[in-house]
């Protein structure tokens, strides 16, 4: 079969490699000029980095660079993502936006337009891969054309790519998320002032806790991702949340109280609301190196609990009136404020399908549309272990288009892709990104996927797991099973 694939991001190139492998013929596109996806040079803004380690954010068979540093770079992240595509031999066709999709009994024609002129191309199967950050989400504010007319910039963080354009500017950033923090610190380093407007403070995780024990011991092995509730529990889950509850707290609470005495944040006033428990339900992030080290210097100023309430003009100068009445001089406004996923190439009829009344993804196992046949989605299971999840997931959609899955029917695979999302509606107060998200559940996920294949790493590797960081390397030969499985069932038919 001929599959495209939308998009050249982790997600899209560990499909295209998979599916190739399966032996499909496989079309790669990417509006960007560029590998990468949410790390192509088009969207990278100083200070980019991972939040999981590089050995957590490798793929299963192509180990980052042992030169890379603990937390690579942007940059350096979308240069393993294109050793990775040269090395598998997937060649992505660049610079070239899928303006439309339309359904046919064929299959799916799909509308390109690049700088050669458009085109239009078939296929069989369509594997959506965009991503569910690739579209920045900037807030409207009243007053903006007298900001702008006095000098004012209202930009999303994707469009800031040099620091220099901070220099000597008084800057707000909007936001406490990673992206948020990340950009601050490089920019607080030249401008005349740094703002951050917080509408909510987030409990932040230290890399390494008392500056020694790096978080991936605490939160990305089993033991750590089951310290949050799912929606099934088994075997250690069940005695964490039920006679062992209080030690779970006391595992999760102690975080928070080693995040209170490295930050000062109770000296800097910036103790988020509620438990460390309950960081689930804003953000799981990690602290940025700097931040709260710049905050306690005088170069970051951050105002919690306060929004924008209108951009303005004052004495000739660009200005921000925030909610707490004060006036803050704003020559450069960076939007770090979320992200809006969607698919907007896809036609009416298949939204209509795709979504529910809330404008949440409705995807069986984060991956198959269950009323839609030949489409998929990839990389809307976004985790602390995004790669590998992926991964996974490209496994699954080559399983299936060969044959191997025994998937439920309609209604179930609808009502199972409810219930999760009603699940994640609750254990994350909604946080999961329209449901394309579902941190802190990775490796729930990841078992859950292998399962329909009736595939996975060893009981003993598994078991290391709970107390070691899952490193995805484990993974590395579930390709090749799958791959031998569907070799046998070619040649049987």
């Amino acid at each position: 079969m001929r599959i495209g694939v939308i998009g050249a991001g982790v997600a899209g190139l560990v499909t295209a490699k998979v599916l190739q492998q399966a032996g499909h013929e496989v079309l790669v596109v990417d509006k960007t000029p560029d590998i990468g996806g949410v790390w192509s040079a088009t969207r990278r803004y100083p200070g980019l980095c991972t939040q999981s380690p590089k050995a957590q954010y490798a793929l299963s068979d192509f180990p980052m660079p042992k030169a890379f540093p603990e937390w690579p770079s942007g940059e350096q992240i979308q240069s393993y993502l294109v050793d990775y595509a040269a090395h598998f031999g997937v060649e992505p066709r660049l610079g070239t936006e899928v303006c439309a999709v339309t359904r046919d009994t064929d299959g799916w024609q799909l509308e390109l337009v690049s700088a050669d002129g458009s085109s239009v191309e078939t296929v069989d199967r369509l594997v959506v891969a965009n991503g569910i950050f690739s579209e920045p989400f900037v807030p409207s504010y009243d007053g903006f054309e007298d900001f702008a007319g006095a000098g004012g910039r209202l930009i999303p963080g994707t469009e800031l790519h040099d620091a220099e354009e901070a220099r000597g500017k008084h800057v707000l950033v909007v936001g406490y998320g990673k992206s948020a923090c990340d950009v601050t610190v490089p920019l607080s380093k030249v401008a005349a002032t740094t703002d951050v407007i917080a509408r909510q403070l987030l409990w932040k995780v230290p890399r390494k806790l008392h500056g020694v024990v790096n978080f991936k011991m605490l939160l990305l092995t089993r033991m750590g991702e089951a310290l949050f509730r799912y929606r099934t529990q088994r075997g250690m889950e069940k005695f964490l949340h039920g006679p062992g509850n209080g030690l779970r707290r006391r595992m999760l609470n102690s975080v928070g109280s080693v995040s209170m005495r490295q930050f000062h944040l109770a000296e800097l006033g910036l103790v988020p609301p509620g438990a460390m428990e309950d960081i689930v339900k804003g953000a799981i992030g990690l602290a940025t190196e700097g931040f709260f080290e710049g905050v306690r210097a005088g170069e970051i100023a951050v105002h919690a609990g306060c929004v924008i309430q209108r951009l303005l003009e004052k004495d000739g100068s660009p200005y921000a009136e925030l909610s707490d009445g004060s006036l803050v001089p704003a020559d450069l406004v960076v939007c770090s404020t979320g992200f809006t996923p969607g698919a907007a190439f896809l036609p009416a009829d298949v939204q209509d399908e795709l979504f529910d009344e809330r404008g949440n993804f409705v995807l069986y196992r984060q991956i198959l549309p269950p009323t839609l046949d030949g489409l998929y989605f990839n990389g809307y299971n976004s985790s602390f272990f995004s790669p590998l999840n992926a991964e996974m997931a490209a496994l699954w959609i080559a399983a299936d288009l060969g044959g191997l899955l025994d998937k439920p029917s309609v209604p179930e695979m609808r009502a199972a892709a409810e219930e999760q999302l009603a699940f994640m509606d609750i254990a994350v107060a909604g946080h999961h990104n329209k449901g394309g998200k579902i941190i802190p559940y990775s490796l729930h996920n990841v078992d859950e996927v292998l399962g329909d294949l009736d595939l996975n790493i060893g009981r003993a590797t598994r078991a290391t797991h709970w107390l070691n960081p899952v490193n995805p390397a484990a993974y590395r030969s579930v390709t090749p099973q799958l791959l031998s499985r569907l070799t046998a069932a070619a040649e049987r038919s």
